[in-house]
């Protein structure tokens, strides 16, 4: 008979946790922040890498100032550090920005707790956002993009074809319904990836999207984004889909049958855009031009602001600096002397 084993297995070696090079006292209450803005916010896994990211270079940058408590950091000490962003990270205003949104709402939980008696980023002035307008796409552009052509498998068509190849058509079907929703609703990478099967309300022509801080919102779909969809839902996610329900009731879905991630939509948008002829497209890309085009065709800026799910209208002013042909066309034919 086998001997009983009798030494222990190798223990695993702990993964050091990301603020291990921390003071205990900073990495105690970045700690205690996590766990209110995971667990009494909600806030969605991207937001929370952001956030991560943001309060562990303050942390980082304070001790190699010789600061180990957050009591100690003044706002004088945040300016520098926001101005190192953009000096020395060469981080855009509008990165600078929320890097400071992050700050306050750390800071802020921070003096709830009496952690420190006076919140430093009261005193701290906001950068200028945008300064670098969207890049959009225009109409035409938008067109070649999503209605990319269909790929066409060699002939025969026959079980020798690579399985691979066999599966482009249906593909494409998810691709196509994918761009088209993305554009006709303005819709985030994050936002696409997370849409459930019970989001999807054709009979109504609408869409249930879950935005930031899982806010929802109800977003009409064109008709062109309605029969893409339809017609994905019946001829492709079917095929698609595997036992156990891995698929989570998510509307997309990859190759696997899995959700299809947010990294995997980024790709593709752009692998078709460089099929359409069209270079540095990105997801935000598709958001940006539904939001000019509204607002090209005379949509009221409100009523965009409550598609895009803007909380602030400021945000989506941006885009009336996009187009100028409108603003020179209104003035010419309304003004006396246009």
């Amino acid at each position: 008979m086998p001997t009983a084993r009798t030494t222990p297995p190798p223990s695993r070696k702990k993964r050091p946790a990301p603020h291990d090079d921390l003071p205990r006292a900073l990495a105690t209450d970045i700690d205690l922040f996590f766990t209110y803005i995971r667990v009494e916010c909600g806030f969605r896994p991207n937001t929370l890498a952001a956030y991560g990211h943001d309060i562990l270079t303050l942390a980082r940058d304070i001790v190699v100032r010789g600061v180990g408590s957050w009591s100690s950091v003044n706002g004088r000490m945040l300016s520098e550090h926001l101005a190192s962003l953009h000096a020395i990270h060469n981080m855009e205003p509008s990165s600078v920005a929320r890097h400071l949104a992050t700050l306050r709402v750390f800071f802020r939980f921070l003096h709830a707790r009496s952690v420190i008696a006076e919140d430093p980023t009261t005193l701290l002035e906001r950068p200028t956002r945008w300064k670098k307008l969207p890049n959009v796409l225009s109409p035409k552009q938008m067109r070649a993009l999503v209605e990319t052509p269909q790929p066409v498998a060699p002939k025969p068509d026959t079980e020798a074809t690579p399985r691979a190849f066999r599966t482009l058509p249906q593909l494409w079907m998810r691709d196509r319904a994918m761009l088209e929703l993305m554009y006709a609703c303005g819709l985030r990478a994050s936002e696409t990836a997370d849409l459930l099967l019970t989001d999807w309300v054709p009979t109504l022509g609408i869409i249930r999207v879950r935005g930031k801080g899982e806010k929802e919102r109800i977003v009409p779909v064109g008709e062109h984004a309605v029969i893409a969809t339809e017609r994905y839902l019946e001829h492709c996610r079917p095929r698609l889909v595997k036992p156990g329900a891995k698929d989570k009731g998510r509307l997309l879905l990859s190759v696997r049958g899995l959700p299809l991630e947010r990294v995997a939509i980024w790709q593709l948008v752009r692998k078709h855009a460089n099929a359409a002829g069209l270079r540095e497209v990105h997801p935000h890309m598709l958001r940006h031009s539904f939001a000019t085009h509204l607002l090209m065709g005379g949509a009221d800026l409100r009523v965009v602001q409550e598609l895009l799910g803007h909380a602030d209208i400021a945000t989506t002013q941006i885009y009336t600096h996009v187009d100028k042909t409108r603003l020179r066309s209104v003035h010419q034919k309304y003004h006396p002397r246009g």
